[in-house]
């Protein structure tokens, strides 16, 4: 059967009247980051090898796996231009890295938007790239342009959780084409009903997990024991106060107050006062980088007693968030000039320094040589994204949508930079969890100034959060999806 000609016909029947009635929505996080960075906001000799029906990895353990050959063409959509086509980049080049690590060769460094060829084993993967523009327009014009008139099997991408969310809703489900979502991190597209399903699966971090694994290491390794909590006022600040609240109260913590503010917000020094005198031993802050310098300016400045928890971001919000530590606190930024800060711990969905294992060591290198940056908090999710799509080609012995649907379903990811089976596809929403690390920011290390642009980075773990506990659970009131 030609699958393009049945989607085509259903997305020019169904797509069109998603277009009328959606069009005066306004895009999910107009910060630039829905989603969700941050919450307070040479592979060549790698010795991965596939012969016949069994994929061998690094280490020298072998997985049962089907022989596969054929063809994959993937419609990638990444924001590719603009102030945040950074997002897209570690998007891209996280999947890219994902394929090159499978198939034992490094990732192209001059990809974008165009047609990339790469070959995994006897699977060639055909990738169709497209800039979204970080709208949710441009995103579904792509996305039903690549289905109807190119004949994607599948769709990969979206770092706005908006553009991501109008896409399954008008043309994943209108065409019974699969999705693998990232790095959008909206914790709803994966737990709300009108956007889960068995054709969208999500390999990279959500908003939930940064919540709940910070808020468990608050309520479990500090002796804080009450929060004040502070978010932007749309969706991305809604789920990290909402998750953060869920866990904190379940571990006896007192929520002495929430407060959400417009984006870019900046008269911090009279609800900082108020945290205070409501009592708060913490605060935490869901904000991107429009918002929190203007926070940390007025927390760094203040004389107050409490302690700041959230997320690490990424490089760019880090770059920013560094430079207004440096003016506050002055120049040099020391080790002990952090620690007086009572600024973090941090969790970290993923970053470079956070994981010591060979895929990691591998990835690393390779992106480091292709791209000049070291691999970033949305990176991680992308990479695992693309090596369990080859799994599942793998394991099914086919390149049918359907069937790699079917072999997602419960997997786990055997080559992760989180390590081997670092991440596992949760039945019931098609929500991967994996484990989260919390660390202090410290001083950029020289051997890093190069490929990471920013004064501060994430320091060695004080702690890792499993994935069972930081994914929402199948029974939780805010778990809407049941697959």
């Amino acid at each position: 059967m030609d699958r393009s000609v049945t989607r085509r016909r259903a997305i020019r029947s169904l797509g069109a009247a998603g277009v009328v009635a959606l069009a005066g929505c306004s895009e999910d996080g107009g910060d630039g980051d829905p989603s969700g960075d941050g919450g307070t906001d040479t592979q060549t000799d790698q010795d991965t090898t596939e012969s016949g029906g069994t994929e061998t990895s690094m280490d020298g353990t072998s997985t049962t796996a089907q022989s596969a050959s054929g063809s994959l063409k993937i419609g990638v959509l990444q924001p590719l231009s603009g102030t945040l086509a950074y997002y897209g980049q570690q998007g891209l080049w996280g999947f890219l890295s994902g394929l090159s690590y499978k198939g034992g060769t490094d990732p192209p460094a001059d990809a974008g938007t165009g047609t990339t060829t790469m070959t995994v084993g006897d699977v060639e993967y055909e990738l169709l790239v497209r800039d979204t523009e970080f709208t949710a327009d441009a995103a579904q014009s792509a996305a039903t342009d690549l289905v109807s008139n190119e004949g994607v099997d599948m769709l990969v991408g979206c770092s706005s959780s908006g553009a991501a969310s109008r896409v399954i809703t008008n043309v994943v489900k209108a065409a019974s084409v699969p999705m693998m979502v990232g790095p959008a991190a909206s914790a709803g597209i994966t737990s709300d009903s009108e956007t889960c399903g068995d054709l969208v699966y999500r390999a990279s971090e959500n908003t939930a997990m940064d919540a709940r694994s910070g808020g468990r290491y608050v309520a479990n390794e500090t002796d804080v024991s009450s929060v004040y909590l502070f978010g932007a006022d749309y969706s991305f600040g809604r789920a990290v106060v909402n998750n953060y609240r869920s866990v904190l109260e379940a571990e006896g913590i007192e929520i002495v107050g929430e407060r959400f503010v417009n984006q870019g917000y900046s008269e911090w020094d009279g609800l900082l006062d108020n945290a205070e005198q409501e009592g708060a031993e913490g605060i935490v802050g869901g904000f991107t980088v429009s918002t929190l310098p203007n926070l940390f300016s007025s927390f760094l400045s203040g004389d107050y007693s409490y302690r700041a928890f959230g997320g690490f971001a990424t490089r760019i919000t880090n770059s920013v968030v560094g430079e207004t530590m440096q003016r506050v606190l002055g120049d040099p930024l020391t080790q002990e000039k952090i620690e007086n800060s009572q600024l973090g711990p941090f969790t970290t969905r993923y970053h470079w320094n956070q994981y010591d294992n060979e895929i990691n060591d591998a990835f690393i290198d390779s992106y480091t040589s292709a791209y000049g940056v070291v691999p970033d908090l949305f990176t991680s999710g992308a990479f695992t994204g693309a090596s369990a799509i080859h799994q599942a080609v793998q394991e099914s012995g086919s390149t049918d949508p359907g069937d790699i649907t079917g072999a997602l379903k419960g997997m786990t990811v055997t080559d992760t930079p989180k390590g081997e089976n670092g991440y596992t596809f949760q039945e019931y929403n098609n929500q991967a969890r994996s484990e989260m690390t919390v660390a202090n920011p410290v001083p950029t290390e020289d051997q890093w100034a190069d490929s990471w642009d920013s004064l501060i980075q994430p320091g060695e773990p004080l702690a890792r959060i499993s994935g069972d506990q930081v994914t929402i659970p199948a029974d939780s009131d805010d778990m809407n999806c049941s697959l």
